[in-house]
């Protein structure tokens, strides 16, 4: 039974709406990882090679779904680093939307093309009791059996990396901002007495709600001391620190240490400011 020539992009875009709805409404849930899946290996390089190729004849449907593979793993990695220099960063949503944007984009290119064509050499999808090339050689059957294999463990791969996150890295991130909030025009200079406030920021990506404290000391002496800062995981804190430098001299070290719950260990930094201080 042969299915119209439209039936695979309206099924393509009703799961990418299901998996959009499923990740905006249900935080975790097994059915996004089942369509998460081919979302991300799949159908962004199928729908680039329907939008391509819309003749039927053009390639045979094995290689068409050998480029539908391996166009997504190089269209996915590009999409995140367009994304890194953007404000929205590589973040769910942001990668969510955009290969969503791109699926969509790409299911209207191809609707256009197809349109253009006869509907008899348009490409569709059709359902057979054998796998798709079976009839060929022996080396047609070994290229299918392998390519299905390789799809299928692929995709096991990464469901299981998903499911089984095992030992990330567990780390925390700090810094510090001056004027405007960037990480220039820090103070180079002060008078004695004079209050400094300079912003300090933490990420948490240590997979768990952890407190944090951070300390402030000058020239190896401790000035100032912030506690109590729970950062949820994934999330990020900004806050406001001061200090006073008091005795005149150059190049006087302040040092910014960020500590985990009561380790007395620092679990980053230090991060330091070398200022002058004049009478």
């Amino acid at each position: 039974m042969r299915l119209r020539t439209w039936t695979d992009l309206i099924v393509l875009n009703l799961l990418v709406l299901l998996l959009v709805i499923i990740i905006l409404s249900f935080p975790t849930n097994v059915v996004r990882i089942i369509l998460g899946i081919p979302f991300v290996l799949f159908f962004p390089g199928y729908i680039l090679v329907t939008a391509l190729f819309p003749r039927k004849e053009s390639i045979n449907n094995v290689l068409r779904l050998v480029l539908s593979l391996g166009l997504s793993i190089v269209i996915v990695p590009l999409i995140g680093l367009i994304l890194n220099y953007t404000p929205w960063g590589i973040a769910l949503e942001s990668v969510l939307g955009s290969i969503t944007a791109f699926i969509l984009v790409m299911s209207v290119v191809t609707w256009v093309r197809r349109k253009q064509l006869p509907e008899e050499d348009r490409f569709g999808i059709a359902f057979h009791l054998r796998m798709p090339g079976w009839e060929g050689g022996i080396w047609d059957k070994v290229l299918t059996v392998m390519l299905v294999v390789s799809v299928l463990g692929a995709m096991a791969a990464v469901a299981y990396t998903i499911v089984t996150p095992g030992d990330r890295e567990k780390f925390t991130e700090f810094y510090i901002l001056g004027a405007y909030g960037e990480a220039v025009d820090f103070p180079q200079s002060v008078k004695a007495g004079q209050e400094v406030e300079v912003t300090v920021g933490i990420i948490n990506q240590e997979g768990e709600t952890t407190s944090y404290r951070v300390e402030i000391s000058i020239n190896g002496i401790k000035n100032n001391e912030l506690d109590g800062l729970t950062v949820e995981p994934g999330e990020t804190w900004q806050g406001t620190m001061s200090f006073i430098l008091d005795t005149p001299g150059d190049n006087q070290r302040v040092e910014f240490l960020l500590f985990k719950n009561e380790e007395a260990e620092p679990r980053a930094g230090p991060l330091y400011l070398e200022i002058d201080v004049s009478s």
